[in-house]
């Protein structure tokens, strides 16, 4: 079985019985939901006590409880530029106000990056007279780039200077 064969394993009994995300990711537990949802469909892993839980919900193989543990190949099946009208939005906020949150952070931190691994992500609905609104929050790690080969007197990592 290939894991997006799993996927449509999952999707297939989530629509069977009914079940919600909110549902999925109460039973399951153990980490947020963006990262529970995220394992599922395939674009994350499950630790095992988590893959285990899973598995009994779902009704899986222990081949397919496995696969939920398995570190997996991130962003494959996501064309680029994405086609899926919600996800194109995200890639557009990026291609739009990328530039200007990377001058912000530079300024602000130094010589780095916002990680995508020590990261954090809340999204919450939030009721407006207008329409209701997604509201995400977004926490990651600021990595400053080692400047390796650096001499005496060259500051070992690119934090911002004073």
């Amino acid at each position: 079985m290939k894991r997006e064969h799993l996927t449509e394993k999952l999707l297939d009994i989530k629509r069977e019985k009914g079940w919600t995300w909110k549902y999925i990711c109460d039973e399951i537990g153990g980490m947020s939901p963006v990262l529970v949802v995220g394992a599922l469909l395939g674009q994350m892993k499950l630790v095992k006590p988590l893959a285990k839980k899973a598995a009994e919900l779902f009704g899986l193989s222990e081949v397919e409880e496995r696969m939920l543990n398995e570190v997996p190949m991130r962003g494959a099946g996501t064309p680029m530029p994405p086609t899926d009208p919600l996800i194109y939005r995200f890639y557009e906020l990026v291609m739009v106000n990328g530039p200007a949150w990377k001058a912000l952070i530079e300024e602000e931190f130094g010589d780095g990056i916002m990680s995508a691994i020590d990261f954090n992500m809340e999204m919450v609905r939030e009721p407006n007279p207008k329409g209701d609104r997604v509201q995400i929050t977004m926490s990651g790690k600021f990595l400053p780039y080692k400047y390796y080969g650096n001499e005496q007197g060259i500051p070992d990592y690119g934090f911002k200077e004073s």
